[in-house]
């Protein structure tokens, strides 16, 4: 159970990461471009901390293709509830509907 628990919560923490690299800096546009890409790379960093033991431990009992995918669902949530609560800029219908098609997308990757 944890073998397969464990990568997802690392993919999961790893999203969070990213999503503040590489969109965190746009509430403060009013801060220099230079130091916006410092600070991504700085976050970035704790990123690859978490995404390559998630890829390395998970590749143990998913397929390769079944971890990115899992991994482009999680940045799909993450991202959504960043958008929302960070950002300030709620999602629509119409961003819900997509995102349902590639969920829907992604459960083919698991169908066999």
């Amino acid at each position: 159970m944890l073998a397969r628990t464990l990568p997802l919560l690392l993919l999961l923490g790893s999203n969070i990461f990213m999503t503040f690299a590489w969109y965190g800096h746009l509430k403060y546009r009013s801060a220099p471009l230079l130091l916006a890409i410092f600070a991504s790379w700085g976050i970035a960093f704790f990123e690859y901390t978490l995404m390559v033991p998630a890829n390395r431990l998970g590749s143990t009992v998913y397929s390769v293709v079944q971890l990115k995918t899992i991994q482009e669902i999680l940045t799909l949530v993450v991202f959504a509830g960043f958008s929302t609560w960070y950002l300030g800029q709620p999602l629509k219908w119409n961003h819900y509907a997509a995102f349902a098609l590639i969920v829907g997308a992604a459960f083919l990757m698991f169908y066999e």
